[in-house]
């Protein structure tokens, strides 16, 4: 899917690191939902942070949300279109849909 910020009613939900990556994974995981996907099937996570320092906080964020059985990821530092911290993108499979 595309990448996802922390947003609510289009607009970019105020807040540190850990509430707006909480809501960037959040919105995430109700797309995969609607799509009949689950936290199970993601495969791969691309986040990209606007500053390193966030890193260890995203980081914890990130194993609340897959636990012990975290997809591949890849994390970038660079500056976003939209006035927040995070974005996050997640690609998704399912033998079954294969």
């Amino acid at each position: 899917m595309s990448g996802q910020t922390p947003m609510r009613d289009g607009e970019v939900v105020e807040g540190g690191i850990v509430e707006q990556t909480r809501l960037a994974f959040d919105n995430c995981l109700a797309i995969m939902h609607e799509a009949g996907y689950g936290v199970e099937d993601v495969v791969h996570v691309t986040a990209v942070l606007t500053d390193a320092r966030y890193f260890a906080s995203f980081n914890k964020v990130f194993s609340e949300v897959f636990g012990g059985h975290p997809p591949a990821r890849i994390c970038s530092v660079q500056d976003l279109v939209v006035d927040c911290k995070v974005e996050v993108d997640v690609k998704c499979y399912r033998a079954d849909r294969a």
